[in-house]
C-alpha cells in the first residue's frame, strides 16, 4: 500500500511539478475534511491561506495554527491530518529528493509533529 499523499488523499494533493531533485505539491481542503495516514520526506512547506489542522502520528497529536504566508519546515514523517478550523487550507509542499536517515518514519517522541520555524 503506497504512502504518498497524492496516492492516498488525491482529491486533496497534486503535483505542480517535478524533477530529479524535488517534488512540489498543491495541498487544499475544507474544513472537517481529514487525510488518511502518509508520508513525507523532508519539505519546506509555504501556506496559502491561514489554517488550524490537528495532526496525529503514533498515538502523538498536536494541533497546528498557522497565517497565511509563512514558510516551515517539516521533517520526515509519517501522519494524518484533519481541518479543524473554519477555513480552508490551502498549502504547497516543496519535497526533497535526498533522503534523511528514517525517512517518513512513524515519528518517536523526540521528533517535532507537523511543521517548525527552523
Amino acid at each position: 500500500m503506497s504512502h504518498d499523499p497524492v496516492v492516498t488523499d488525491p482529491d486533496l494533493y497534486r503535483v505542480v511539478m517535478e524533477n530529479d531533485r524535488v517534488r512540489v505539491l498543491a495541498y487544499a481542503d475544507r474544513p472537517g475534511d481529514r487525510t488518511t495516514p502518509h508520508r513525507h520526506p523532508d519539505s519546506v512547506m509555504v501556506t496559502l491561506s491561514g489554517f488550524r489542522r490537528a495532526l496525529s502520528s503514533g498515538g502523538r497529536e498536536v494541533q497546528v495554527e498557522l497565517e497565511a504566508g509563512e514558510v516551515r519546515w517539516l521533517a520526515a514523517q509519517e501522519h494524518s491530518g484533519a481541518n479543524i478550523g473554519d477555513t480552508e487550507c490551502r498549502t504547497i509542499f516543496i519535497e526533497l529528493k535526498e533522503p534523511a536517515p528514517g525517512d517518513g518514519q512513524p515519528l518517536t517522541g523526540e521528533q517535532p509533529l507537523g511543521p517548525t520555524s527552523s
